[in-house]
């Protein structure tokens, strides 16, 4: 009778053993289970190897003097000189206090909306109307940024609407996109304008997973609806908001490249001029290529550090974390 239990237990720590000692053998039984789960998952696999991981291989020559002649193995080494040339050139504080501060005004003023918007159309009973100011709010988003940012010129110039509004109030017509006080400001409000509904989305799913009985209990305890925004609802998306949060702070080096070069213009250079456009000026239009991929190296390996930095913050303070 006591031979069976015993066996069984040794039959079970057997196998646990091999699983340990072969971990890939539980990888190919799961890929023989979910064989179209994996099917799908492939074309990302692929879009990810060949467009982020196999280019990693030309950062080499952030550490060369690169001549396309040559390519890349023929090119002689430079060593870190590119990297000493960027630090102790002129534009290196420049470039570096612009990208800090559009990225910290995009996440104080950016990030939080999408929240509160959630929060306030979360509020809504009317389906129609919430509805409607959904497609409204993330319609932005699909727009071309080519387009936006067309819209954005129009807008903010002299005869613009804007200036239209400065006028009527009694101000002075001004191109704002030729004045530096005023880029960052246009940069971060058109963005929250542009992202807002689309960001909104998420944190919406959110909440339709809190539990409604916790509202019901509050509302027997006597909670209105602050004190279950604060005390049911914000705790309750505050792991999306956390994961979202890191994400974030991965990018805030990376200020959107594409909306800066379609605005900024040389008057505005001062304010408007961050590492990811001087990245893009000097290797495209000056042809550095080595100095300019040291520079985007130096970029990626703060966003690394970020990311990484929230990360193993988030997960101290209040345990959740993206790994």
């Amino acid at each position: 009778m006591s031979t069976k239990p015993l066996l069984d237990s040794r039959t079970a720590i057997t196998v646990k053993t091999k699983s340990n000692v072969f971990p890939g053998l539980g990888i190919l039984k799961d890929i023989q289970k979910n064989k179209l789960l994996y099917v799908m998952l492939l074309p990302i696999i692929l879009f990810f190897g060949v467009f982020h991981y196999i280019p990693m291989y030309g950062a080499i020559i952030a550490f060369k003097d690169f001549s396309p002649r040559l390519g890349i193995l023929g090119s002689p080494w430079a060593g870190l000189e590119h990297f000493r040339t960027f630090f102790e050139g002129i534009y290196f504080w420049r470039t570096l206090k612009n990208t800090i501060l559009i990225s910290l005004y995009d996440l104080i003023f950016g990030f939080p909306a999408p929240i509160i918007l959630a929060l306030l159309l979360n509020e809504i009973k009317k389906t129609f109307f919430k509805r409607s100011i959904q497609t409204i709010t993330y319609m932005p988003h699909f727009v071309s940024l080519v387009v936006v940012c067309g819209m954005i010129k129009e807008f903010t110039a002299s005869s613009g609407l804007v200036n239209d509004v400065i006028a009527f109030l009694g101000g002075e017509r001004l191109s704002l996109l030729l004045e530096a006080q005023f880029f960052r400001t246009i940069y971060v409000s058109s963005g929250v304008w542009q992202h807002i509904g689309w960001g909104t989305i998420i944190y919406l799913a959110a909440l339709a997973g809190i539990d409604t009985e916790q509202y019901e209990a509050a509302k027997i305890d006597g909670a209105g609806r602050w004190k279950q925004m604060f005390h049911i609802t914000l705790p309750g998306i505050m792991p999306t908001i956390v994961i979202l949060l890191i994400l974030e702070m991965g990018r805030m080096m990376n200020v959107g490249t594409e909306k800066i070069i379609l605005l900024y213009n040389p008057t505005v250079y001062d304010t408007a001029d961050v590492i990811s456009s001087y990245v893009y000026r000097m290797g495209l239009q000056e042809f550095n290529y080595s100095f300019s991929s040291a520079v985007g190296l130096f970029n990626s390996a703060i966003n690394f550090t970020l990311v990484i930095g929230s990360n193993w913050l988030s997960r101290k303070l209040n345990n959740t974390s993206l790994w």
